[in-house]
């Protein structure tokens, strides 16, 4: 049985993820009460029902019981050799503040902090720290829309299991931010800018004369001549350690070209290797 437990903080969208499990063939329940989670992956182990081969709940501060329990439950079902995974889904604090704003959603915590939505998010962040920590997959939702959310949930789902290494090539643009998901983030701002081209400006890395741009001078090829093979090195070492899941971002300053293109590259070069790979152009669109 594959089993997926899902948190994350209030407004990231957990929701969505929990929307797209389910319909890639996950059997999901929503904010289960914590002190329930023992007997029901007990319930989902004996059960018959091939719906329940690939379960996902969501937990979070919406419960009853203090969610710092959460550790010694899911203490106990690793002494007992109860397999599972943890998928946390997280976002800045600006951008939870406005979804909740714009939605006119109430924050779960909102009344213990006398309305004040910043020290809501700030403590729900402090005491989902070690769960976020200990989590398998991290996904930010920060600059992700709601098609991006599922196509990241369906890479990293839709063909899993527990002994594969799932890896996301990210691209994205420094004057954005760095994803706070990555685990291993390279700055490729020292290659020529197909920018202050004219005829390349508009276009994207995904675009043939970008890349060939990109791709001609000497300083990309030694880029990529050392970057290949410490991903190479690194992958098996990584895999060896547990890790599920690994997030390679690479960056210029906007996000539309040079980044692109070496995330492409990795990519397809991950691909010819073997390894279960997904891309995700963070910035490409933006202006």
């Amino acid at each position: 049985m594959e089993f997926l437990i899902v948190t994350g903080l209030s407004g990231a969208g957990k929701a969505s993820a929990l929307h797209t499990l389910e319909d890639i063939g996950f059997y999901c329940v929503d904010n289960i009460p914590i002190e329930l989670i023992p007997p029901f992956y007990d319930l989902c182990m004996r059960s018959s029902d091939k719906s329940m081969q690939k379960v996902a709940i969501v937990i979070d501060v919406r419960g009853e019981m203090p969610f710092e329990n959460v550790f010694d439950v899911l203490d106990k079902l690793k002494e007992n050799n109860k397999k599972y995974k943890v998928l946390f889904i997280d976002a800045r604090d600006d951008i939870l503040i406005r979804r909740f704003r714009e939605t006119r959603r109430k924050h779960p915590l909102l009344e213990n902090f006398n309305g004040s939505m910043i020290n809501a998010v700030k403590f729900e962040r402090s005491i989902l720290k070690q769960v976020r920590n200990r989590a398998d997959y991290l996904v930010d939702t920060s600059f992700l829309s709601v098609s991006q959310l599922k196509e990241r949930i369906t890479n990293l789902f839709l063909e899993n299991s527990s002994s594969s290494l799932i890896i996301t090539c990210m691209s994205f643009g420094f004057k954005y931010g760095i994803p706070t998901e990555s685990d291993l983030v390279f700055d490729v701002r020292c290659l020529k800018n197909p920018y202050y081209i004219d005829e390349l400006r508009d276009l994207t890395g995904l675009d043939e004369a970008v890349d060939r741009y990109v791709r001609k001078w000497d300083e990309t090829k030694g880029f990529i001549n050392r970057l290949l093979p410490l991903i190479d090195y690194s992958l098996p070492l990584y895999r060896n350690e547990g890790k599920s899941q690994l997030v390679i971002s690479i960056g210029c300053t906007g996000g539309k070209h040079r980044s692109v293109t070496m995330v492409q590259l990795l990519y397809d070069h991950l691909l010819k290797k073997g390894f279960h790979a997904g891309v995700n152009h963070r910035d490409i669109t933006k202006r």
